[in-house]
């Protein structure tokens, strides 16, 4: 007999990373203030972003070459991470003045946050061997909202100071990770830690037939994720300014919260693939429509970026299901952490690129380009999409 989950093992997962992932863009939301306190260009916010997510991609590759989720007690890896994680926040409002220092911390903050976001997952596909979908959905959810609200702290950031914001986020994330350790244990019928490198289980992200569809579906949901969510703003700045654009980029992107527990809670009837795919074919048609509805009527124009939003993020969860599920138990930690790091990495590249290009070629003409990694993602999808359809068929 299976034995039952404790009720709050859920919504403290999805607190704690809700809060833990809150450190992402703490520098980014109080921006405004430090350019006109100190005088830095609008352009410094670049380098910032960048090193953050460089340190993240180092932090995960190191993690998952590693095996530190599969070594160690995950609940002792997210603590660790979001106490250290806090500490380089503290830093960097420390040393908020000197540039260069504040892009190390960044960095390093980067660095920790690869042990808080797949290290959470890792902890709820050891919990939910069942419902995986569902549980990974309000998780990610959790992720995706933290990352919007760095808009609606830009929106407070009027009338509330920049040190209490960063420290703030500070503060939220260590008790996150207090939370999470304190307040719950290690999943009764968890695997075995490892205590060898699992350099042939890492492997199996490109030897393995399904590992590698749901993982290839994952790099293209992530050429366009973060670049969808850099040029929204760009593209609200056609018709808002000021705060009711940061409220209105809030709004649009934290849609995707919506999209990723809607989509969990489908994908327990429908299937994983299935949902994943779903979204990632309508998030790039949403892509492909940029030259009809950028000068649509505001009806049309913001129901497109709302429909975006929540299907930009929402397939996300169900990617990270599908490797969770088919990866070797042991390594199910290292495996996701390899597949973030790769994927963190092709989303720099596809931000820099339609960055420089935007400052040639039209929002209306460059954003359908966006659409070749749901192409992508679909293709790779569509074995996993017919497995689950033969299966739904045998069951009748």
């Amino acid at each position: 007999m299976t034995q039952a989950i404790p009720r709050h093992i859920l919504p403290v997962l999805v607190t704690a990373q809700f809060a833990g992932t809150s450190l992402w863009f703490a520098v980014n939301a109080v921006m405004p203030d430090l350019q006109r306190e100190l005088g830095w260009p609008a352009s410094a916010v670049g380098p910032l972003t960048s090193s953050l997510q460089f340190g993240f991609i180092v932090g995960t590759l190191v993690f998952a070459l590693l095996a530190i989720a599969d070594r160690f007690a995950p609940r002792r890896v997210f603590l660790f991470c979001a106490l250290a994680g806090a500490a380089c926040t503290v830093g960097a409002w420390a040393m908020v003045r000197q540039y260069e220092a504040l892009l190390v911390w960044r960095f390093l903050t980067g660095v920790f946050l690869a042990g808080i976001y797949p290290v959470g997952m890792k902890i709820a596909a050891q919990w939910y061997t069942r419902g995986l979908g569902g549980a990974l959905g309000l998780l990610i959810g959790a992720l995706v909202l933290g990352s919007a609200s760095a808009h609606a702290l830009r929106a407070l950031s009027g009338t509330l100071p920049w040190p209490t914001l960063m420290l703030g986020v500070a503060a939220l994330a260590a008790a996150g990770g207090l939370l999470l350790f304190f307040t719950t244990h290690d999943a009764p019928h968890a695997h075995a830690r490892v205590t060898t490198l699992q350099w042939r289980a890492l492997a199996t992200v490109w030897t393995d037939a399904r590992v590698r569809a749901s993982v290839l579906g994952y790099f293209g949901h992530m050429w366009e994720l973060y670049t969808m969510w850099v040029m929204v703003p760009l593209v609200l700045a056609t018709r808002l300014q000021g705060a009711e654009l940061s409220w209105a980029a809030f709004w649009v992107l934290g849609a995707g919260a919506f999209g990723c527990a809607a989509g969990g809670w489908v994908a327990q009837r429908w299937g994983s693939a299935r949902v994943a795919s779903a979204q990632l074919a309508t998030s790039g048609l949403c892509c492909l429509a940029t030259p009809v509805v950028i000068d649509a009527p505001a009806l049309l124009f913001y129901g497109w970026l709302v429909l975006w939003g929540i299907t930009v993020s929402g397939d996300s969860p169900q990617f990270s299901t599908l490797t969770a599920r088919n990866a070797p138990p042991q390594a199910v930690g290292s495996v996701l952490t390899l597949t973030n790091s790769i994927g963190f990495g092709i989303s720099i590249v596809s931000i820099l690129l339609f960055v420089s290009l935007a400052e040639t070629i039209s929002l209306g003409a460059l954003l359908p380009w966006l659409a070749l990694g749901p192409a992508l993602g679909l293709w790779a999808m569509a074995r996993l999409v017919r497995e689950e359809r033969q299966k739904v068929t045998g069951f009748r």
